[in-house]
């Protein structure tokens, strides 16, 4: 009878884990965790019908798709070593492709390897962090890789990669520097089974995982990197047939916002390393509708990679278990501005998709427009699978918002992008998006930009340098020097 009783008190005292009845020491949520690359928010449950993404729109029909969420920098690694960590660029003082978190903030408990100190078995494949700088720390175990699969399917263009990277060689190139000289075609269209590429492979050994993760003592947390739709856009035809390429509209902003700065734009150096793309000047309307619905077949081979996952945890019975969160690292511009690919501060390239879906939530469905950010990832799937969080974070858990997705919630979400000596920094608000790019060493502001989006949602002029809106650019520089810190949920 007393060890009854020791039992009933210990029910009692026993933290509860959001969203479910179950007891967070007894039986917590498994983790399925998304990545997928250079995805943007156009998709189906973004309101954008046209795009075929059926298996990502039943998943946000059981979650919660969050319109306005942002990454912290719109280029893979910062964003991805921000998310892991949950902290800001500015903070691991990752701004580039070739700086490992660990340099700078050796002893971060990142997101994987808190869950594993939690009692998770925490397992990773395909791309989570930027390509070659993985975290052993974050694992139970080495990173899995797919058998079979590749980047492009056709022979011909394997031979000229092959014949590209052999003339690299021989210059004596090594590293990025090879690895940019021996770049195919920027699109791939071949009739071939899902995982004669990558990303097939890769949702096949997911799948393999899922059942082997399910039959283990212990939750787990599985996740999951997609390349596509990043460059090369390469996808099985049968995705390609989905579009009509004569119906694909072309962006109807192709031009630099009114006022830009000197500090806004790029030249798309990341496309322009594929063969058939001009090393420099515009695209011919053949080649970016081309480019668009090379983007829209690997949005949808994606989606299907996605459903494989989903569709395994129904079968296994795993779906009522398991928190599934999905997110795009960053945007992707498709000729808006004149531009491709990320590498700016502009709306197009820092907001990114995230859904979440998580056990006994309380508005499956309905959408949050909460600003929100990548940064809070990590507390909040602490808070949705009932640990604690560590005290290094520098995000606010969204949780709340899986209940009452209208609450509300943060005045602001931060990004920022380096130009050499000169850093933008970057506010959106309900209403504005505001950038003051300033000097790294001495913080001066050398340039600002105001984007009113009940008005202009596209950003197309800059008005930050009209005399009636000098006031307002007064309080707005104000509250992004203020920060992430006086920006936390009431």
């Amino acid at each position: 009878m007393r060890r009854l009783s020791l039992l009933v008190v210990a029910i009692l005292l026993a933290p509860i884990s959001f969203g479910s009845s179950l007891l967070a020491e007894e039986k917590r949520p498994n983790v399925l965790f998304i990545a997928v690359d250079d995805l943007r928010t156009e998709l189906g449950c973004y309101g954008d019908d046209w795009i075929k993404s059926p298996n990502i729109d039943k998943l946000a029909a059981s979650g919660t798709v969050f319109s306005r969420a942002y990454c912290q920098q719109a280029v893979c690694s910062p964003s991805r070593t921000s998310l892991m960590t949950g902290l800001r660029p500015d903070s691991t003082r990752v701004y580039d492709l070739v700086t490992h978190f660990r340099k700078n903030a050796p002893n971060v408990v990142t997101l994987g390897q808190h869950f594993k100190q939690n009692g998770y078995y925490s397992v990773s494949m395909g791309k989570i962090y930027h390509g070659g700088y993985d975290d052993a720390p974050t694992w139970s175990e080495p990173a899995r890789k797919p058998k079979g699969g590749g980047g492009y399917a056709l022979p011909e263009n394997r031979a000229m990669i092959s014949q590209k990277r052999a003339a690299a060689k021989k210059q004596g190139l090594t590293g990025t520097k090879l690895s940019r000289a021996a770049r195919g075609p920027a699109t791939e269209m071949a009739d071939v089974k899902d995982n004669a590429y990558t990303d097939g492979a890769i949702a096949d050994l997911a799948v393999k995982s899922l059942q082997e993760l399910s039959k283990r003592d212990e939750p787990f947390f599985l996740a999951v990197g997609f390349t596509k739709p990043h460059l090369p856009f390469n996808a099985p035809k049968r995705y390609w047939d989905m579009y009509d390429p004569a119906e694909i509209e072309l962006a109807d902003n192709p031009f630099p916002p009114k006022n830009v700065t000197p500090y806004s734009l790029t030249s798309w150096g990341e496309m322009r390393v594929y063969e058939g793309i001009p090393k420099k000047g515009d695209l011919t309307e053949e080649k970016a509708r081309e480019l668009k619905h090379g983007y829209y077949a690997c949005v949808s081979f994606t989606d299907a990679n996605v459903g494989q996952l989903l569709n395994e945890l129904d079968k296994l019975q795993l779906a009522d278990d398991t928190i599934v969160v999905l997110w795009g690292d960053h945007g992707w511009k498709l000729g808006e501005h004149n531009g491709w690919c990320k590498h700016t501060n502009f709306e197009n390239d820092a907001n990114a998709p995230l859904i979440i879906r998580a056990p006994g939530q309380k508005a499956p469905g309905k959408p949050s427009d909460a600003l929100v950010e990548f940064v809070d990832i990590y507390p909040t799937l602490c808070d949705l699978a009932g640990l604690d969080k560590p005290q290094h974070l520098e995000g606010s858990s969204a949780a709340p918002l899986l209940d009452k997705p209208g609450a509300k919630w943060k005045p602001a979400a931060f990004s920022q992008y380096p130009r050499g000596a000169v850093m933008g920094y970057t506010m959106k608000t309900d209403r504005y998006r505001f950038t003051a790019w300033k000097n790294k060493k001495t913080g001066e502001v050398l340039e600002t930009e105001l984007y009113d989006h009940q008005v202009d949602p596209a950003e197309n002029e800059n008005v930050a340098g009209e005399a009636k809106n000098a006031e307002l650019v007064a309080q707005l520089q104000k509250q992004l020097d203020a920060g992430w810190k006086a920006a936390r949920p009431e």
